[in-house]
């Protein structure tokens, strides 16, 4: 009997691509967050995108605010909290709970930043807002990626940051245009300029000028499809319209919240107030008093998710941060907008916009009391169609930004879709 050549079984395993050998995008966000929770929500929304984009990525958010976990994440995300950072009413910064001074917590968040931007190495570093970080802090990261060359550098800003008198000799002197002309690729516009334009507002040098793209107004409701199941506590009464009091972080809401206990309900109406995480305990307290003799008022002190009430609502009062704001138009509601004007007056200029293309009503703070909010609320107006008037594909364009600035650097761990 011959003898047969005896084959060595195959390993079914040896086909499967290695693991090591997939090179995925890494991504890291920064936040320097320091008065309401706006940075922080607009940070983890951009990370949420780009996390179910087609891009494979890893994303490391670098924030000052603690409790970025508690809204709905993505495998691919993780966060980094810094020492928190606070801004006065006066716009000065100052430690939120440790007892050290501005210098030497700067000093730490800045030695933090970098050593984890220093061992993560990522390949696309979205810095929010402010071009040097808090203080300068980013200063030493910047200068430590333009070295290695690897990592593409891009500045988000929102639509308005205040009045062009303010910004223009305040950014002359932190030097930002410099820092952008120098250290960053792209800078990235989250608004529409038929709203605002701040390259003419601004006066942004050419060099600047030209690293800039709009990418529109970010559609809130995405934030629906991420968040995590939220049981809603129960209005007293069903089957009735919904206003709802917005504040923000609350640091600074308790008077617009004060004035919505005391103001009249339309008919058939339930009232609901969330009061954010920021505003003092001693507050909240006295609002839940104001409140406890009106069934149809209800006072919340925390929801993850604002926007699941939101969606629900009928009418809705509220402060006039870039995030609340953009909740609202995205979901078309109409909305009477109390801006804060003191540090800066971005929100009064938001507001003011708005209000020109029949979009929001505003009401100055000086101006909010009971009766006021009762007389808006008592007001019919019909819904305002937001989406034909403003541009909100920012969500859809930023992934799209990111992977043609990646084409263009051939980056070879872009995933094609």
């Amino acid at each position: 009997m011959p003898l047969t050549t005896i084959k060595k079984p195959t390993n079914p395993l040896k086909s499967l691509p290695n693991p090591k050998k997939v090179q995925k995008l890494r991504i890291a966000l920064y936040s320097h967050d320091t008065m309401g929770l706006g940075h922080k929500r607009r940070n983890l929304l951009i990370a949420q995108s780009l996390a179910n984009s087609s891009l494979n990525a890893d994303i490391l958010v670098i924030s000052g605010m603690s409790d970025m976990t508690k809204v709905g994440t993505h495998p691919n995300i993780e966060y980094l909290t810094l020492p928190a950072l606070y801004k006065t009413g006066e716009g000065q910064y100052q430690a939120r709970r440790l007892q050290m001074s501005l210098d030497d917590i700067i000093k730490l968040r800045s030695q933090v930043i970098r050593t984890t931007i220093k061992n993560f190495q990522p390949d696309v570093f979205i810095v929010d807002n402010v071009p040097r970080g808090a203080i300068g802090e980013l200063d030493r990261t910047l200068k430590y990626l333009r070295n290695q060359g690897k990592t593409l550098c891009i500045l988000g800003l929102r639509d308005i940051l205040d009045q062009p008198e303010v910004i223009i000799p305040s950014w002359k002197k932190a030097k930002n245009e410099e820092t952008i002309a120098r250290f960053y690729d792209n800078v990235w516009l989250y608004g529409d300029e038929k709203v605002y334009n701040p390259i003419k507002e601004y006066q942004f040098s050419a060099e600047v000028a030209t690293k800039i793209r709009y990418t529109g107004y970010l559609d809130q409701r995405c934030r629906l499809k991420y968040a995590k199941f939220e049981r809603k506590q129960s209005i007293n009464k069903k089957n009735k319209r919904l206003a709802l009091c917005l504040v923000g972080g609350g640091q600074d809401g308790y008077q617009l919240a004060r004035g919505f206990t005391q103001a009249q309900l339309p008919q058939d109406t339930n009232g609901v107030i969330i009061t954010g995480p920021l505003m003092p305990s001693q507050l909240r307290q006295q609002l839940h008093h104001e409140a406890q003799n009106r069934p149809n008022l209800q006072i919340l002190d925390y929801v993850s998710e604002p926007t699941l009430w939101l969606e629900k609502a009928d009418f809705v009062v509220s402060m006039g941060g870039y995030n609340t704001t953009c909740e609202i138009l995205s979901f078309e509601k109409w909305a009477l907008i109390i801006p804060r004007i003191q540090p800066r007056e971005e929100q009064l200029i938001r507001a003011q916009r708005l209000q020109a293309l029949g979009l929001v009503d505003m009401l100055h703070p000086d101006y909010v009391t009971p009766e006021a909010l009762s007389q808006w609320l008592c007001k019919e107006v019909a819904q305002p169609n937001v989406h034909e008037k403003i541009d909100f594909q920012g969500l859809k364009r930023i992934p799209q930004y990111l992977g043609e600035l990646l084409t263009v650097a051939d980056r070879r761990f872009l995933k094609v879709s």
